[in-house]
């Protein structure tokens, strides 16, 4: 069997198990229903191929894992605090961020990163040019903005060191890339 088709029976059993939790009904016939809507969503809405190169690095994953529930506690508790003291609304805003990720498979797992952690969202993705633009719940102060930066290049750098292949180093580096 070769990656692709063990890939494709993957997919196909993944949604054919998230279509039993939507149902809530763990049956032989959901699982057969789940699977052949999930045959024709797959046939007829076709993505399109991503390419990866790369491998995991299980250290820089772990670090990652550790970050980003670090990172959505510490947010979360701050939303919290945000909703039950007595001052008004925080300052939010958007910061754009240019990122060094190749791959656009990282650069996707980066923005998800990014809108899973309370209090900001992604608004748009520049492809070529790698960077997003994101809401930030809380901009009110220089403090407050250099922490998001330097937690948003943390979780970069460990993406980066997770799944990104290093650059070669006998390749010339373009004035683009300095």
């Amino acid at each position: 069997m070769t990656r692709e088709t063990a890939v494709r029976i993957g997919v196909l059993l993944w949604l054919g198990v998230v279509y039993m939790a939507l149902w809530g009904d763990v049956s032989v016939g959901n699982l057969l229903a789940g699977l052949v809507i999930a045959a024709v969503v797959t046939a007829s809405l076709p993505l399109p191929r991503v390419t990866v190169t790369g491998r995991i690095r299980p250290l820089p994953l772990l670090e990652l894992l550790l970050a980003s529930a670090y990172y959505a506690l510490e947010s979360s508790l701050q939303i919290a605090w945000f909703a039950i003291r007595p001052a008004g609304a925080p300052t939010s805003g958007v910061l754009r961020m240019r990122l060094s990720i190749r791959s656009d498979l990282v650069l996707v797992l980066c923005t998800d990163l990014l809108n899973l952690i309370p209090g900001t969202m992604v608004l748009e993705i520049d492809r070529t040019n790698p960077t997003v633009w994101v809401h930030v719940l809380d901009v009110g102060s220089d403090a407050a903005v250099e922490k998001f930066y330097r937690s948003t290049r943390r979780l970069e750098r460990l993406l980066i060191d997770s799944f990104e292949r290093p650059p070669d180093p006998g390749a010339a580096i373009t004035e683009e890339e300095s």
